[in-house]
């Protein structure tokens, strides 16, 4: 029984310091400024989009990627091959063994006679034709053997790589199509993404560097909203809208062309911002804590829209109801 009183005691105890911490809870209304925030629509693009293309002509031999895949900048994406300069590379080998077995025998035939000259059994012209025989021999498999380099290095070069990393957005061969030198294989996007925002040409004069926006949570797929901060505005106007590209954190890596609406600015008023845990419903009413005095009494207030800010992610625009300097508390 004491054990029970003892447990009794503790829990009051717990409920009245969690009523003084909620009674401690309170805040001071005051007017800020917050931007007037108009809905638009983006699209998630990339910086750049590149091709990857074929350096020789051929048929493709192998294709190792897929759309939606990522790569690396340099990865072999694809081969082309080239059935002539396999011809052309067993013909080199060949060539390349005659002319290496003609070099040594013009080799031994100048060592033999170098013998004879210095024994006096040959004129020393004898010796000066064998040597200009061994130079031609050797420059000859010199050459041939550079020509067989080429056509190694026309080989390594069927292979297509990747130009940056990125990620692949269309395949534009398949295996067994012909391709030419410089026809693109596949089209590669950068995999840094940005938000491009076509806006009317009326909010060219309120747009800058370094604005931020606000993309819904619902957008992203998340539930709190994200941040971003306009990069560039481009100077020509398209069409009566002005064009300009914003960055965000964590923004997805997939699809590109990917519409989203985002919050932007549109100019700054002031307004009352409070946190949405100081209102409270009932029966359809919104209502706030208002110190007076000793005591709180509820006073109904008109809830605006949803307000966040990097620092009040939850924030809450109120319309009519409080004014400067009230004290409220938290239901």
């Amino acid at each position: 029984m004491a054990r029970l009183h003892f447990r009794f005691l503790v829990a009051i105890a717990s409920l009245l310091s969690s009523v003084v911490a909620a009674g401690a809870d309170t805040l001071t209304v005051k007017p800020v400024s917050i931007a007037d925030e108009k809905a638009v629509f983006a699209t998630v693009e990339s910086i750049s989009v590149v091709p990857a293309r074929s350096r020789i002509g051929g048929t493709i031999a192998e294709l190792h990627v897929r759309e939606g895949d990522a790569v690396t900048h340099g990865q072999a994406i694809a081969v082309v091959g080239d059935e002539k300069l396999v011809l052309q590379m067993k013909s080199l080998d060949a060539q390349i063994q005659a002319l290496q077995a003609q070099s040594d025998q013009a080799q031994t035939d100048f060592d033999r006679i170098e013998g004879l000259v210095e024994r006096g059994t040959l004129p020393r012209t004898r010796l000066d034709e064998a040597r200009t025989a061994l130079n031609v021999a050797q420059n000859n498999l010199r050459a041939k053997t550079a020509e067989r380099g080429v056509i190694q290095q026309q080989q390594t070069e069927g292979q297509v790589l990747a130009p940056q990393d990125g990620r692949v957005l269309k395949r534009l061969v398949a295996v067994g199509s012909v391709v030419l030198p410089g026809d693109p294989v596949v089209t590669v996007a950068q995999q840094d993404f940005k938000l491009r925002l076509r806006l009317p040409e009326e909010h060219a004069h309120f747009l800058k560097a370094g604005d931020r926006i606000r993309l819904d949570g619902d957008e992203s797929g998340e539930r709190v909203a994200k941040w971003g901060v306009i990069d560039l505005v481009y100077p020509q106007i398209e069409e009566g809208r002005v064009v300009a590209d914003a960055t965000v954190e964590g923004l997805g890596e997939y699809f590109v062309g990917d519409r989203l609406r985002v919050w932007i600015s549109g100019g700054t008023r002031p307004a009352y911002v409070i946190p949405a845990g100081f209102v409270k419903t009932r029966f359809g009413i919104d209502y706030v804590l208002l110190r007076q005095g000793d005591g709180t009494v509820e006073v109904p207030v008109q809830r605006g829209r949803q307000t966040p800010t990097p620092e009040l992610p939850n924030g809450l625009e109120i319309l009519s109801g409080i004014r400067a300097g009230d004290q409220l508390e938290r239901p």
